[in-house]
């Protein structure tokens, strides 16, 4: 009570803290007029002049209003497109290092040019990250023309890119890239052997668009890049088998709220039958019994056509936010595979992992991150918590008029589609546009079996049909479309009432090249203006939700698509008491009154139940929070060792190879004499391993001498006389040498890190059994790899003194040769990690496109060869 009086008279937090940076904004616009007076050659000269401000000792945070006002006058000069103020107020937030939440069709994209532009100023390279590679390469080509106008360099980084393409486009003042990009780009530099092969070039400043998709949906997997692991597949159909064979209850429970399934005893006694093995918990069983789990989880747990499709004989996982198939991404510990053995089809192996990182430590390199969606306030608390970012919402240019209606609630799945559907039919037959949601490919393809039965024209938009994405969401509004979408969230296409002309132009013109563009821009762009007008007057978009997701965020999504820059529009949401979220969360208080006040097929609608589907919702959040932060909690470990131990790779790279060698020999053999003259009453036994030791890590021979404190210093002497000679003796340059050594000494330490990488996956295994023991896995994990660790960075060092002092550099021997080679199929496999799966299976590369060299001639225009006709009458008739 006190805090509605309060938030009555002193505004809510937002309001508090927007105010406060409004006075940037109306600094901004003062800069306006001066900026207009410029000539273009005097505008662009202000990037120059910026430059030279910030080198002189000024920060951006002081050049900030002039520069926002420069790139605004560059925008409509270039672009034909103002900044709103509220724009501005977004660039100002992001600028700021926060998420500015921006209702659809405000323009984030046009926002971020502010602080873009801003940041790229200080010649660090700022990163601008994107859902998938249509929009990175959208974005940066659209956007990329303003930049360059004002004397900025723009990349982008894709999918097939090589490794000298990604170097490049790094380099640029501006980059645009998905997530996995920038990551896996992170993860194969880590893993390079010449400082020359590395890309990337810092983490200065990133802007995520859809940063509640990718930093929060998609943080719950980490990226890894793997290598083949041994095991035999054929257990995972063997289990498929006998797991079929099992019922419900009588041999296993499923929990569908936890997300368990779990064998009885009588289900374990059947299974053993089966197998004919005695007891299936003998640890030479454990791999089929590993197996057996999975396998249950894949048949209870996950659905087809819900939680992944199958294309061409592959499972490909869907993500349950954004309803986008994952293509190359695959679920860990064996569960695709028992996916695949579900499914019936070719098991791809298991893999070991070489190097992992989970978005949340990802971005946090960055020095400075900030990020944009129209739907990041009910995440404000993880954003804060993992990411200490505050979120923003930020108004709306024209007032929101959109009429969201209270859920109506049924009692049945069967009475709630009957409704959905009438109402579907009622505004079809209006022409007024339909957008309806689902959160699963199956629910969208019954409704679209009923619509094509009821000759009901309408176009599906899920999975199975991602790669027409933008068309489809693009034309949602025109007069008459009923448009069926699972999850709409981070489409990056606006639903523009009356439909897109330059799509429909674009789309005439694949179908027949000889057209003329202008000519079809021009008839598309009269009848969506035609069209626009009357679905204004019918009322807009109309949003139609089959039942609500467990995160409000996605149902605040599709909403987000009607309602675009004041235009009117409409939204409701379908719930049965037997939909997922009801039936697994909802208060059973509640859903017993309503039980008992409901007709059959009349729906209750009331503000009170649409409350409690959000309390719902809000306990699904709590525990999706919860596991990521688990997640997150065991990576944090993981981290410091990485970042150890790139820092210590990264030192060898560009360092001395040969200096490491003799500063860890000369450290290790001191260690092991003082060791030895600590010993109150030194043992021949003592003095044997000492001189074992020093056989096997230095080659040399310690023989009958006394051991004092001046013995580290003679093996020393004798690693680096018997070291330099061996080189010497070959004659070569000091380049190659320094190279062969540098390689050796990395092989050597990558080989320990893939060793300790699969340690740790054990050891976290390990310990989630402590807690059936009542002890806190977490706690016995830290304990137990900060002991691994430092094992590890000790066996780095001598197994590197080991290697270097015993190898034998005969450069046309097999010695070298032979880990060269085994590195090169190490770095393919690399290049092919963006392709990869969770666990970095190998996908086939897609050919490298031919490149031209020349500018394309477009064929409505003049024909280079001075005829004076168009290209397409002239030289171009036969192209």
């Amino acid at each position: 009570m006190l805090k509605t009086i309060a938030t009555k008279v002193f505004g809510s937090k937002n309001e508090r803290e927007l105010k406060k940076l409004w006075p940037h904004v109306d600094r901004i616009n003062s800069h306006e007029p001066e900026m207009q007076k410029l000539s273009d050659d005097q505008l662009k000269g202000k990037t120059v002049e910026f430059k030279e401000r910030l080198e002189a000792g000024e920060t951006v945070d002081t050049i900030m209003p002039e520069a926002f006002a420069a790139l605004r006058e560059a925008s409509v000069r270039v672009m034909g497109m103002r900044h709103y103020d509220v724009q501005m107020l977004g660039g100002v937030i992001l600028h700021k290092g926060a998420i500015a939440e921006m209702r659809t069709g405000e323009g984030k994209t046009l926002t971020a040019t502010l602080p873009v532009y801003l940041n790229a100023l200080a010649g660090l390279g700022v990163h601008v990250v994107t859902v998938n590679d249509y929009l990175a390469k959208r974005d940066a080509e659209w956007m990329g023309t303003l930049y360059q106008w004002m004397g900025l360099t723009t990349g982008c980084i894709l999918n097939q890119m090589d490794e000298v393409e990604r170097k490049a486009n790094y380099a640029c003042d501006i980059t645009y890239g998905t997530n996995n990009e920038f990551g896996f780009d992170y993860l194969r530099d880590n893993m390079k052997f010449k400082p020359e092969s590395l890309v990337q070039r810092g983490f200065n400043y990133v802007i995520v668009d859809e940063v509640d998709s990718v930093l929060i949906d998609e943080a719950r997997t980490p990226l890894i890049i793997s290598g083949p692991a041994e095991g035999d597949t054929g257990k995972y159909y063997d289990a498929n088998q006998v797991v079929v064979k099992l019922q419900a209850d009588a041999h296993f429970t499923v929990d569908e709220k936890d997300n368990h399934a779990l064998f009885n005893e009588d289900g374990i006694r059947k299974m053993e039958s089966l197998l004919g093995v005695n007891n299936l918990y003998d640890i030479e069983n454990i791999q089929i019994l590993h197996c057996l789990e999975q396998a249950l989880r894949a048949h209870h747990l996950f659905k087809k056509d819900v939680d992944y499709v199958v294309n061409d004989g592959q499972v490909i996982i869907i993500d349950s936010h954004t309803g986008r198939p994952m293509p190359g991404r695959r679920y860990s510990d064996g569960l695709h595979q028992a996916l695949e053995a579900k499914e019936g089809v070719h098991i791809e192996r298991q893999n070991q992992t070489l190097a992992s990182v989970t978005f949340q430590n990802f971005f946090r390199m960055y020095d400075k991150l900030s990020g944009m969606t129209g739907t990041a306030e009910t995440e404000a608390r993880e954003f804060h918590s993992i990411y200490k970012l505050d979120t923003y919402v930020v108004p709306t240019n024209k007032p929101m008029v959109r009429d969201d209606k209270n859920d109506q609630v049924y009692g049945t799945t069967k009475s709630k589609f009957t409704a959905l559907l009438n109402e579907i039919q009622i505004h079809n037959k209006k022409g007024r546009p339909v957008l309806v949601g689902t959160i699963a490919i199956e629910t969208s393809e019954e409704i679209s079996a009923w619509l094509t039965k009821q000759k009901i024209a309408h176009i599906v938009l899920n999975a199975k049909y991602h790669a027409q994405e933008s068309e489809i969401v693009a034309q949602a509004g025109r007069l008459g479309a009923v448009t069926i979408a699972t999850n709409m969230a981070g489409r990056g296409t606006d639903i523009i009432l009356g439909g897109n002309a330059e799509m429909l132009a674009k789309s005439d013109m694949a179908k027949d090249p000889e057209a003329d563009y202008d000519e079809l821009l021009h008839k598309y762009e009269a009848i969506c203006a035609e069209e626009k007008k009357k679905v204004l007057d019918l009322g807009g978009l109309v949003i139609l939700g089959t039942e609500r997701h467990d995160s409000r965020r996605i149902d605040n999504q599709l909403r987000g698509r009607s309602g675009r820059q004041g235009d009117p529009g409409l939204s409701l949401f379908f719930i049965s008491l037997e939909d997922k979220l009801m039936r697994l969360f909802g208060n059973d208080t509640m859903k017993r009154m309503m039980k008992s006040q409901m007709e059959d097929g009349v729906p209750i609608e009331h503000r009170m139940i649409s409350r409690a589907i959000e309390r719902a919702q809000k306990a699904v959040e709590a525990r999706h929070f919860d596991s990521r932060k688990h997640v997150l909690e065991y990576d944090d470990v993981m981290n410091k060792q990485r970042t150890t131990f790139y820092a210590l790779r990264r030192k060898l790279l560009y360092g001395k190879a040969r200096e490491h060698l003799f500063e860890r020999a000369e450290a290790i053999a001191q260690a092991q004499v003082t060791e030895y003259l600590e010993l109150q009453k030194p043992e021949e036994g003592d003095r044997s391993r000492l001189a074992e030791s020093f056989r096997s890590l230095f080659d040399f021979d310690l023989g009958d001498a006394k051991i004092t404190e001046t013995t580290a210093e003679a093996v020393l002497e004798h690693v680096k006389a018997g070291y330099s000679e061996k080189w010497d003796v070959l004659e070569l340059p000091s380049e190659v040498v320094e190279d062969h050594e540098r390689f050796i000494m990395l092989y050597v330490i990558d080989q320990q890190w893939k060793d300790h990488m699969r340690t740790m996956d054990s050891l976290q295994d390990h310990v989630r059994l402590q807690a059936y023991a009542q002890k806190d896995p977490l706690t016995i994990y830290k304990r137990e790899s900060f002991t691994q660790f430092n094992e590890l960075m000790d066996r780095i060092d001598e197994e590197v003194v080991r290697m270097l002092v015993h190898v034998q550099p005969q450069i046309r021997g097999e010695s070298i040769n032979r880990m060269k080679q085994e590195r090169a199929r190490e770095e393919k496999a690399m290049q092919l990690a963006g392709n990869r799966d969770e666990e970095g299976e190998d996908k086939p590369a897609k050919p490298k496109p031919v490149r031209r060299t020349e500018p394309k001639v477009g064929r409505n225009e003049a024909c280079p060869c001075g005829s004076g006709k168009k290209y397409k009458k002239c030289h171009g008739r036969n192209a």
